[in-house]
């Protein structure tokens, strides 16, 4: 740059930065960051370096950017080119003060983070979308999905895309029948749409049914079997072939039932200056063949040839294969269904037995594969009038007092009917047969509704002191004779009393067994005897904290004051008891108890050295068998009532895997746990004192290990043969010593598809593989199969097949040749050891035997010369 232009460009920057004061864009010679907009007008100052260094004349720059960013004479770094953050946000110069090219001051450098600017408008990935949808999908499940990427910052709100549906055309009404997430643009049905988006009429096929032209013409005449005229001249079927031809050809972009216009904002939607995008999703409704029949409702008892159809599902894939299950795991499920998805019931229903069964249908391809969602289908059994009214006892009594105001309640008769509640089949009618003994006027009535009776007038004892009823309950149907008895008995004039009030003080150590009778009570009534007046019952009134005690009694005025929960000297060493004696008829008006119906006891509890008493009755835990050494299974908890120390200790674990916190009762593991080896397992845990051993208390702790799935499938045999002459498949069966959902049923495939073989699902542990070609030549083929149980866990595995000629008896022929005798390799390395062996000795014989030679001649020269 030139000084000329460097001293007209300063004004211009000294203008353009007018909008902020220039000094604080002023600072040090040093490493410096500074934070640029994009798209800025140009020339920008950023920056004034000021250096004390005396004759600075001139600044250098290196780095990047060199193109777009600038430094004047005098250190004003600024930008001859706006900055755009989608191509660059990060820059880093090298900046030099220099004194006539001579380098005196740095090098600073300068950071500039580019700060990026909405200018950037989001785009979708397509301008147009094809969509398929089924008619009633559920609403707010997606079908599709439309996807914008905007080329701004990410991390900042000008990257926040916001989806809206713009407009549905048609739309009846103004009725939007499609909505959009405006988060992750996926489109699914309203419920209006739900409800009403209908796919266009078109002929059904079921599974394996022919498509053709002429098996149109068979259904055409189905429909419409006069007049007889030529198809080809037949307005109407010329019609329906037209459609027909349209809907199997037809392309939602030239035709679809519905288009929807999309639009996607930045800034998420919430600004007027948000840029914007828009898109078109063309969509064709499809018919949905597969909608639930039920609920289905099934007379029960119901007469016919069984097995009977009531019922039917057709998938919207023709060549679908259905399966029905229950949901309940019941013993009976007489249901069954046929390849045509008709749903047949196999024998007949009891609405007593179940009222309700839920049939679960599946459409499955070839592969054994979903094609439609299962199905949940209710069967109602409907109610028949097979049940007659029964009544709840053989002989109803009912006591009642003489001198009864009219109207009073004498009892209520109970009856049942088994037939299905709130029907007219289990509708009940009450009505009085006549009374038994006979009167002029009637004495009693009776609700037809409720079966409740009252008197019509006051009873008298000395009239009358039984009353024989006969009711007949009814339904629609059936009836039945319910007996009624009622006593008219003597007026409550009577207390009952105490022989006497005080039974004494009685002491009992804590530990004495519940059951066991502390005193016997006894009181008098001096009312009509076998009648409620004298029927005494005793209650305790006051004292009796945390129920420990009861009385037992016959009705006749004698009572045990027994133990029915364990005494504990540290929660309530006494109780001062007030039993009271009553009788369940009130007392005759202006009557009423006093102080000689009322008696007290007095129970002191002594204190004895007991056991430890665990918090739970019950210890069970399910770990799963992956946990690691050292966790913590359970936390035993026990203490001492006395409040004496206490120690724990486990046993009973033969596997070695748990160990006990003596002082704390804290279970860990210390060993790999495998349910494979134990499923479950019992450990005893004591509780003792520390300074008594004796005086313990055990807990067996019950231990099920949940299985994990660290188990894949193993093939069961790795090799088989397969008969030239007569290829029969070869089953291949695994197993997995996981247990459910981590075991069968398994998947098996080939790891790389083979063009001679054909492998398919025989059940849930096995599969057949069929050789596809035949071959001349007797070869073994190693087939890798990749075999995975039910969470989609498993490896390849090596299954050896040999394609042979076979004997009469259907095994592989093994030519004579073959049958040579062969060692392996341990014999052949013995005998050789052996050989080598033997092949030493002799040499070491050898050897000595001519030694021996060679000293024989010697010694006979040498006796010669002795002799000479």
């Amino acid at each position: 740059m030139t000084p000329m232009v460097h001293l007209l460009l300063l004004p211009l920057l000294f203008s353009i930065a007018g909008g902020k004061d220039l000094e604080e864009k002023k600072g040090l010679f040093e490493n410096t960051v500074l934070d640029v907009p994009e798209g800025t007008p140009v020339p920008y100052p950023m920056y004034q370096f000021q250096v004390t260094t005396p004759g600075v004349n001139n600044f250098r720059l290196s780095g990047e950017g060199q193109e777009d960013i600038k430094i004047s004479k005098d250190g004003w770094l600024f930008l001859e080119r706006p900055l755009d953050w989608s191509q660059d946000n990060h820059y880093i110069i090298k900046v030099e003060a220099l004194a006539d090219d001579e380098v005196v001051e740095g090098p600073v450098y300068v950071t500039i983070n580019v700060l990026d600017i909405n200018n950037k408008a989001p785009t979708f990935v397509q301008s147009d979308y094809t969509a398929v949808v089924r008619e009633h999908s559920a609403a707010g499940v997606a079908f599709t999905r439309v996807s914008a990427s905007d080329e701004d910052d990410p991390e900042t709100p000008n990257a926040h895309l916001r989806y809206s549906l713009v407009s549905q055309m048609p739309s009846k009404n103004q009725i939007l029948l499609f909505q959009i997430d405006p988060n992750t643009g996926e489109i699914s049905t309203t419920e209006e749409g739900e409800k009403g988006l209908n796919a266009r009429e078109s002929i059904q096929y079921t599974r394996g049914e022919d498509q053709s032209i002429e098996a149109l013409k068979t259904k055409f005449d189905d429909y419409c079997p006069v007049p007889k005229i030529p198809y080809e001249q037949n307005p109407f079927f010329t019609c329906v072939e037209r459609a027909e031809m349209r809907r199997r050809t037809m392309d939602p972009m030239d035709d679809p039932d519905y288009i929807l216009f999309v639009r996607v904002q930045d800034l998420g939607g919430e600004s007027e200056s948000a840029l914007t995008g828009n898109t078109r999703v063309r969509i064709i409704v499809q018919q949905n063949l597969w909608v639930n029949p039920g609920p289905i409702t099934v007379k029960e008892h119901l007469e016919g040839i069984y097995p009977l159809t009531i019922g039917k599902v057709q998938s919207n894939e023709p060549e679908a294969v259905y399966s029905l299950v229950q949901k309940e795991r019941e013993l009976k499920f007489p249901f069954q269904i046929a390849e045509n998805g008709e749903i047949l019931l196999t024998e007949p229903l009891d609405r007593e037995d179940k009222d309700m069964y839920i049939l679960v249908v599946f459409a499955k391809d070839a592969d054994n594969k979903e094609v439609d969602r299962p199905l949940e289908i209710q069967v109602l059994v409907e109610d028949v009038n097979d049940n007659a009214p029964v009544c709840e006892n053989e002989e109803t009594v009912f006591e009642v007092q003489e001198n009864e105001p009219v109207g009073s309640l004498i009892g209520q008769l109970m009856a049942r009917d088994d037939d299905q509640p709130e029907t007219m089949n289990s509708h009940l009618t009450y009505t009085l047969l006549p009374e038994d003994p006979s009167t002029p006027n009637k004495v009693f009535s009776i609700d037809a509704a409720s079966g409740r009776i009252q008197a019509l007038s006051m009873l008298q004892r000395r009239e009358h002191q039984v009353y024989q009823l006969d009711v007949r309950v009814s339904d629609p149907g059936f009836s039945v004779d319910c007996k009624v008895v009622i006593k008219v008995i003597d007026v409550n004039n009577e207390k009952p009393e105490f022989e006497k009030n005080d039974y004494g003080s009685h002491t009992l150590a804590e530990d004495t067994p519940v059951g066991h009778t502390v005193v016997t009570i006894t009181a008098t009534d001096a009312d009509d005897p076998g009648s409620g007046s004298s029927l005494i019952e005793f209650h305790i009134s006051a004292g009796n904290d945390d129920d420990v005690f009861a009385v037992e009694t016959d009705g006749k005025g004698v009572g045990q004051l027994v133990i029915v929960k364990p005494l504990d000297f540290e929660a309530s060493p006494t109780y001062k008891l007030q039993i009271d004696a009553r009788n369940p008829e009130p007392l005759m008006t202006g009557l009423e108890y006093g102080i000689e119906s009322t008696a007290f006891v007095t129970v002191s509890v002594t204190d004895v050295d007991e056991a430890p008493e665990f918090s739970l009755d019950f210890l069970d835990v399910a770990v799963p068998e992956n946990t690691t050494k050292g966790s913590v299974l359970l936390n035993v908890e026990a203490k001492d009532p006395e409040g004496k120390e206490i120690i724990f200790k486990l046993e009973g674990d033969a596997r070695g895997w748990l160990e006990i916190d003596a002082a704390t009762g804290q279970i860990r593991t210390k060993d790999k746990l495998d349910k494979e080896t134990l499923e479950a397992f019992e450990v005893t845990v004591t509780a003792f004192e520390k300074g008594n051993p004796k005086m313990s208390s055990e807990r067996v702790v019950y231990v099920r290990l949940l299985d994990v799935n660290d188990n894949i499938p193993k093939l069961i045999e790795t090799e088989a043969f397969i008969c030239v002459a007569n290829p029969k498949p070869v089953i291949i069966k695994a197993r997995d010593e996981d247990s459910a959902p981590f075991s069968q049923p398994f998947t098996f495939a080939f790891a790389k598809k083979s063009p001679n073989w054909d492998l398919s699902r025989v059940d849930d542990t096995s599969a057949k593989l069929t050789l596809r070609k035949k071959t001349t030549e007797d070869r073994t083929f190693s087939l890798a199969i990749n075999i995975k149980d039910n969470a989609g866990m498993g490896i390849s595995q090596r299954f050896d097949v040999r394609v042979c000629n076979c004997t009469t008896q259907g095994y592989c022929y093994i030519a004579p040749e073959d049958r040579s005798f062969r060692l392996g390799m341990g014999p052949t390395i013995g005998i050789l050891v052996g050989t080598m062996g033997f092949c030493i000795l002799a040499f070491i014989i050898v050897i000595k035997r001519i030694n021996k030679k060679g000293k024989k001649p010697k010694e006979t020269t040498e006796d010669g010369n002795a002799l000479m």
